[in-house]
């Protein structure tokens, strides 16, 4: 006999729970219990005693923190634009080839992602180091002989943004080449009919009904930017120490934890990083109207 719909709604319903369940108790061991005792930690002191805003005062004095933060705030900006402004072109492009040509571009754009996160790295590494990269000749040609030349300050910043580009960017052509399958074909038809050019279509139509998967990116982008941390220190160990070993907040907060042995000052690095994330993510939400419902 056919389960009766009421047994069927139960057994979608129980299901339904054991799912948000298994995520309930991730986010509570793995994100809201760490954060609340990074929040602890924030304002008392080694003693546990309450100290205020005083690890917040302590590491904002540091001589090093003024320069973390400008550092990664370069990065995260031209990160972001250079995110936008590629995944979203090249989603676009992808849109208009043939369903063989944009299968298998989307496939290639996405390899990169699938690598882990050091051992990309470890191949940026490999193909910035003039001495072994099959780009040597022309890295010479530039005037960089050397690897030290290579990471030099002034060229950590897009060294970054190209490591992150390559590794992250493949994931989002793909989500934003879903958002344009998303828009109606009838809509897309009225604009060929009515004589709309590849540009015209693009800037007109497509780009401002994707504009809330934009900012979506754009919001985990940049919280995720902001937590650099496994690109600077590769850079820096590879060089020899040849780089800032405290060039992100997140490398200073390490310093501070594991060779201060301050987790005090660390988790004050961390919740500003954390403000600064949140304040980001408001900006983007409202600004955008990310959950705002449109009505019929």
């Amino acid at each position: 006999m056919p389960a009766r719909p009421e047994r069927r709604t139960r057994r979608s319903g129980r299901t339904g729970w054991v799912f948000v369940s298994l995520y309930t108790v991730l986010l509570l061991v793995f994100g809201i219990v760490p954060a609340g005792y990074a929040l602890y930690l924030a304002f008392t002191n080694s003693l546990g005693q309450f100290v205020g805003l005083g690890q917040f005062v302590k590491v904002a004095q540091d001589y090093r923190f003024a320069g973390a933060f400008i550092n990664i705030g370069v990065y995260v900006v031209i990160w972001l634009v250079v995110l936008a402004v590629f995944t979203v072109g090249l989603a676009l492009i992808i849109h208009r080839q043939t369903r063989w040509v944009s299968t298998s571009l989307r496939f290639v754009f996405y390899i990169p992602g699938a690598l882990a996160g050091v051992a990309s790295v470890m191949v940026w590494l490999f193909m910035l180091d003039p001495s072994s990269s099959p780009f040597g000749g022309v890295l010479q040609a530039l005037g960089v002989d050397t690897f030290a030349k290579v990471v030099l300050p002034e060229h950590l910043s897009i060294i970054f943004v190209v490591m992150a580009f390559w590794t992250g960017a493949g994931g989002w052509i793909v989500i934003m080449y879903g958002a344009l399958n998303n828009i109606p074909v009838e809509l897309m038809d009225a604009a060929k009919v009515d004589g709309a050019n590849a540009w015209q279509t693009a800037w007109r139509i497509q780009l401002p009904l994707i504009a809330k998967w934009i900012t979506y990116m754009a919001i985990l982008a940049f919280a995720a930017g902001t937590q650099l941390f496994v690109e600077p220190a590769l850079v820096n160990s590879a060089s020899l120490g040849a780089t800032n070993p405290t060039w992100t907040p997140n490398q200073l907060a390490f310093l501070y934890a594991f060779q201060n042995n301050d987790f005090n000052g660390a988790a004050a690095i961390a919740l500003y990083l954390l403000l600064i994330g949140l304040a980001g993510a408001l900006f983007l939400v409202f600004r955008s109207g990310l959950f705002t419902i449109e009505e019929d």
